[in-house]
This record gives structure tokens, C-alpha cells and sequence, in this order.
């Protein structure tokens, strides 16, 4: 299959080099022209780190040109983090062709931007707009075109925009993940499946002294104790709550599954909390007010849930908490702004009329 890969980041990387690995044609697009420069010079190649070893694959393209990256594929994977959508949606926007798949993993609803982008530009084709509730990939680049996957993921629920072209969406998806994928409904339902916002901001915030205390601080292993945990299992049952009352049934992937020994397996499977803080890859240096930790899954998830929730008629305290203990420490309104239904456009909608956007589209 064709696949065309958007961004520069850790989640990019890894999704070009192991599509590569997998046989699939892989071009990745990024915006930084030197870095592209440089990629070409050292044969256009990446270095995959896996529980395999080390493998070196060659991707078929790497470019700045939009148009000749997503020419002719069937997949569009765009990785990049939720503040970096909407530009790269308005490039990517004019090129768009009927039976394309733009796959966003995961995307703070960023389907709608996208979606959006293409329709602003003019461009009426049939393409459709996808996202899961985590990157599908544990990973950290670790040079410029090396990159080490701890994990793939086992299980990514899939909301699909337009609703009525998800059969398509989910099969092309699914080609690029084997056994992975799994229907979840419209895209909003997709949104609500975001681990991120859930899993980050506690973390951040409950620990933002020994963030700033430590050159380098592992949120995922010392961060991570009974007493935030039990904070963490609260937020996610306000997320659950915002979708059993917009009508998304079971599984609602809770991630305290993601912790758990036994019982259901989460999105990575079994033991993938171990196995991520053994790589030691997540003991990084973390600056609070400018990780996207912070900028995406704090600013922009925890504003869209609390958004939605408001839609939905249900209460978010601890979000809202999150989301101004955030913009505190970074000296700014989070509760200003943000990714709200109001700032994607959709503010003025009832819940049937964003219930029938969402399934039959523009």
C-alpha cells in the first residue's frame, strides 16, 4: 500500500520506518527543508529499534512537496501533535482525491480541522478523516532519522468522519494495522477515546515540583504513585461519563485497564506500563509551560472535554481543575480559547445537529 506520513516527530518516524518494514511504499512529508535536505543525504533511510533488533529500511520518498507526498496513496497518516494541525491541514487540504484516508492518531477531534481545511479550500473530494485514542506506537527518536519502538499498539478504537464512509476508512486503516483496529463510531466518539489528556495532565501537574527540581524526571515511573492514580481514574470517569451521555456505547477503553495486570487489555496490551518505564526512553527533561504534554494534552484536550461535556449536560471538575492549575503555572487563561466546539465552529450546533454532521458530513 501507498502511505504518505506527515511531521518530523517521534510518532512519525516510527510510523515510516515500521510501515516501511512492513513492506508498505512510505513518503514522509515534513515542513523543516534542512532536515529534509539532510534525510536525502543519508540515503533517505531510518533506523528502527525494535524488540527485533536494529533495522535499517529505505522510505520512497522524503520531502517538503505536499502534493508529491500524498499523490496517488491510500493513507494519509498525520501523527503530528494537535497544535500543529490546522497548518499542516491547510497544506495538505488542495490535494485531497476521492477514496483517500486521513488517519490521526490520536487527534483532540483535530478530524474536523481537517475535514474543515478541505472544505474551505474548495476541494469537495470523497476523502475521509480518522482518529484513535493514542499514537500506536511507544516510541523515542534517538537521532535525527534512528527511532526505537518499545510497543505497538494492540487495540486502537477508530472514529471515522463523514460516519456513512467508515466501512471504506476502517478497512484502508486496517490494512496499515493488522488485527488492530476496531470501530468505535463517529469521530467525536474517537476524540473521547484520547488517553492523553487523561494520562498527562495529572501527571504533569502533580508533579510539576521534581519537573523542575530535575534536570531529567520519569512522570511514568516515580510520577506515577497510588494517590495519583486514584485522581487519574476520577478524570477518566468524567471522559466516560461525557460519552455514555452522548450515546457511545462499550468499551470506553478506561485506562486503568492500561495499569492492569488482568482483565480487559487496553490499547498497548498487557504490561506495556512495565515495559515503558524499563526502556528508560520516558526519563526526559520536561519544561512545563512548552511540552506538549502541557500544550496539547492539557490546553487542548482537557478544553474539548470539558466543551463537549458541556453539550453533553454532564460536570468535569477535575478537568476544569487541570485545566486552570495548567494555565496557571504557565501564566496564561486555559479556560480562554483551547480546542472548543466553539472555536471548531460547531458551537452553535444542538447534539442532533452535530449528532447528524458528524454521520453524513458537510
Amino acid at each position: 500500500m501507498k502511505i504518505a506520513v506527515l511531521g518530523g516527530g517521534n510518532g512519525s518516524f516510527a510510523a515510516a520506518g515500521d510501515f516501511a518494514l512492513s513492506g508498505h511504499e512510505v513518503r514522509l512529508w515534513r515542513r523543516d527543508a534542512d532536515q529534509v535536505a539532510a534525510h536525502r543525504a543519508a540515503g533517505s533511510r531510518v533506523l528502527v529499534k525494535d524488540h527485533n533488533g536494529r533495522h535499517e529500511v529505505k522510505l520512497a520518498l522524503v520531502t517538503t512537496d505536499m502534493a508529491a507526498a500524498v499523490a496517488g496513496t491510500e493513507l494519509i497518516l498525520c501523527p503530528a501533535p494537535a497544535f500543529a494541525q490546522a497548518d499542516i491541514a491547510r497544506r495538505l487540504a488542495p490535494h485531497l482525491r476521492d477514496g483517500q484516508v486521513i488517519f490521526l492518531p490520536p487527534a483532540t477531534f483535530g478530524s474536523m480541522i481537517f475535514a474543515q481545511a478541505a472544505r474551505d479550500a474548495g476541494n469537495h473530494a470523497k476523502a475521509s478523516f480518522a482518529e484513535t485514542g493514542t499514537l500506536p506506537w511507544l516510541t523515542r527518536k534517538h537521532g535525527p532519522f534512528e527511532v526505537a519502538i518499545t510497543i505497538s499498539a494492540k487495540r486502537l478504537p477508530v472514529g471515522v468522519f463523514p460516519f456513512d464512509r467508515a466501512p471504506h476508512a476502517l478497512e484502508v486503516i486496517g490494512r496499515a494495522f493488522p488485527d488492530a483496529i476496531e470501530a468505535c463510531g463517529d469521530a467525536l466518539s474517537g476524540a473521547l477515546m484520547n488517553a492523553g489528556p487523561i494520562i498527562h495532565p495529572p501527571l504533569i501537574v502533580m508533579n510539576a515540583g521534581p519537573i523542575e527540581h530535575f534536570e531529567r524526571w520519569d512522570i511514568h515511573k516515580e510520577g506515577t504513585q497510588a494517590a495519583i492514580r486514584r485522581v487519574t481514574d476520577a478524570l477518566d470517569a468524567e471522559r466516560i461519563a461525557v460519552r455514555e451521555a452522548l450515546g457511545y456505547g462499550a468499551p470506553h477503553f478506561p485506562l486503568a485497564h492500561h495499569y492492569a495486570k488482568e482483565g480487559e487489555i487496553w490499547m498497548y496490551g498487557r504490561g506495556s506500563h512495565d515495559r515503558l518505564t524499563d526502556s528508560g526512553d520516558w526519563r526526559e527533561r520536561i519544561v512545563l509551560t512548552e511540552h506538549r504534554y502541557m500544550r496539547e494534552d492539557l490546553r487542548l484536550g482537557l478544553s474539548l472535554l470539558v466543551s463537549v461535556a458541556g453539550l453533553a449536560g454532564v460536570d468535569t471538575p477535575l478537568a476544569k481543575a487541570f485545566l486552570s492549575i495548567g494555565g496557571a503555572l504557565c501564566g496564561e487563561d486555559f479556560a480562554r480559547g483551547g480546542r472548543t466546539l466553539q472555536t471548531l465552529g460547531l458551537g452553535d450546533l444542538s447534539k442532533t445537529e452535530l449528532q447528524t454532521l458528524l454521520r453524513n458530513g458537510f
